[in-house]
């Protein structure tokens, strides 16, 4: 798909990531289960959401100027989201990338968005 309609499709898209606290949300995940995970990293690596709960990186990853730190995808890097436990998810992917994550008492993003 190209011209305008893609464009619109890919603004679509990521302001669906930006509602959803920069994140992919991903569905009915089960503990110990690992599934493909588009993990939002425009706003830098902060957070994910893994179907209705909200994690936050124990260590976030970011440029210094709200950007993904260099050799990471930009607005999304392709990897697996592993739920290691109900509150600790670990993201994965080929580039040998790995950030942890942890569930917090939340039901929405809380932090501004980024530009």
């Amino acid at each position: 798909m190209t011209g305008r309609a893609g464009k619109i499709i890919l603004a679509l898209t990521l302001a669906a990531g930006v509602l959803t606290g920069c994140t992919q949300a991903a569905e009915d995940v089960n503990t110990g289960r690992t599934i493909p995970f588009d993990l939002y990293t425009h706003c830098g690596i902060k957070e994910a959401w893994i179907g209705s709960t909200y994690f936050e990186a124990e260590a976030p990853l970011f440029d210094g100027s709200g950007n993904p730190p260099e050799g990471w995808g930009n607005p999304f890097q392709r990897g697996t989201m592993t739920l290691a436990s109900e509150t600790e998810a670990v993201f994965t992917d080929d580039a040998g990338h790995e950030v942890r994550f942890r569930a917090q008492p939340r039901t929405s993003p809380s932090k501004p968005l980024c530009a």
